[in-house]
Parts: C-alpha cells; sequence; structure tokens
C-alpha cells in the first residue's frame, strides 16, 4: 500500500530522515518506535504529506505524493488519509457532530451525508448521547474517540496517528488501542502509529524501529 524510497529531510543542518526504505502493508496496525530524536514525527507528518521530503519518494495506493501540486495535495490528504493527534486538535466552539462533520464538508459531501456518516461513527464509538457536547463538556478518553471519528469521516485509506495514547490514563490507552484493532477488523483500516507505548506497539502487526534517521528493524 505504501512504497518509501530513500526518503531524506533536513532541518537546516540537522538531517533527521537520512534515507528511509520502507513498504508498509494494507489492513495493517504498524507502528513506529525509537527515541526521542529518532525521526519518528518527521517521517509520520511527511507520509500524511503535512511537510515535504528534500529527496526520494512515498506512493501510497500507487499514487506519488510529491508529484501532485500542492492543492492536489491538499485534496488527496482530505480524501485519503485521517489524522489522529496526542492533543486531539477538537475547535473549541464546535460540538462533537460538526468537529467530526467538518473534513466531510471540506471534501464537498452534503450535510445530510455527512451528519448521517458521523452518527454511524458516534454510535459505533458508543458516544452518541455525547453529540451536541463541546469539547469542553468531554473527558479527554471521549475527546480522543471524537478524534477517531473525524479521522474517519472520509472513509480514509490510512490513518496516521501521533502518540494518540499518550494524554490518556492507562485505562482509556487500553481501550483507544483496542478501538484501533477494531477498526481494523471491521472496516480493514490502515494504520501507521507514532507511539512510545510498548503494550500498544507489541499487539501491532509490525514494529519499525527508528534510530538515528533509519530503519533499524
Amino acid at each position: 500500500m505504501i512504497t518509501i524510497r530513500n526518503l531524506q529531510k533536513s532541518y537546516g543542518e540537522l538531517k533527521v530522515l537520512k534515507g528511509i526504505n520502507l513498504e508498509i502493508e494494507k489492513s495493517k496496525i504498524t507502528t513506529i518506535v525509537g527515541a526521542s530524536g529518532a525521526g519518528k514525527s518527521t517521517l509520520l507528518h511527511l507520509i500524511g504529506t503535512l511537510d515535504k521530503p528534500n529527496d526520494g519518494t512515498i506512493i501510497i495506493n500507487g499514487t506519488s505524493l510529491f508529484q501532485l501540486s500542492d492543492n492536489e495535495l491538499s485534496k488527496y490528504r482530505n480524501r485519503h488519509i485521517g489524522f489522529i493527534f496526542q492533543f486531539h486538535h477538537l475547535l473549541p466552539e464546535f460540538t462533537a457532530l460538526e468537529n467530526i462533520t467538518l473534513p466531510a464538508l471540506i471534501a464537498g459531501r452534503s450535510k445530510k451525508e455527512a451528519v448521517a456518516r458521523a452518527l454511524e461513527l458516534l454510535d459505533f464509538l458508543q458516544l452518541r448521547d455525547r453529540v451536541e457536547h463541546k469539547p469542553n463538556q468531554l473527558s479527554g478518553g471521549e475527546q480522543q474517540r471524537v478524534a477517531v471519528a473525524r479521522a474517519l469521516i472520509n472513509n480514509p485509506d490510512l490513518v496516521l496517528a501521533d502518540e494518540p495514547s499518550g494524554n490518556l490514563d492507562s485505562e482509556n490507552a487500553r481501550k483507544l488501542h483496542q478501538l484501533f484493532f477494531d477498526l481494523r477488523d471491521q472496516f480493514q483500516q490502515t494504520f501507521v502509529i507514532v507511539t512510545h507505548n510498548q503494550e500498544l506497539a507489541k499487539l501491532s502487526d509490525r514494529i519499525i524501529t527508528l534510530k538515528d534517521g533509519l530503519v533499524v528493524e
């Protein structure tokens, strides 16, 4: 599903990624682990087209990402990639339902269609009674599940998660990890997850270890 060849990224004189070569399978949960500064989040951001490499290619389902224009990349990201971040990044003035539907509306789907899909996800995530709640009315675990629903609203080919359970207590972290496996099993979602959580890494289908900007798996 994802082919990465000779991926390199520098910030000024600092070389963060030094030639990453990877194949990532569809409908699997792949975790990326390594010490702080190894390049994990940088790699995730490049896969998600949030940044561009200095050299190398990333191909997802036959599309070479960095041959696309900025406008094409924005559309691709919205329709094919879902993001889950450690700090949720929910819009505080919007309800749970509004936060979830926003990417679908940006993609040009009708409000009726977007709401129907959002409610389906809220049911699956056991959040139907939180539809009209704003983020400050939700627990940390509930906020993260809303963020998961937002990531899934456009039925993306790929879900990228950066330390998704980093701000959760152990019980909510365990529930979130189980949710990822349920989504993989029921919807054949493909996940690439940067994590320091050893429990999640050990449960994943594959662990990729980065060290000093290189894969040491």
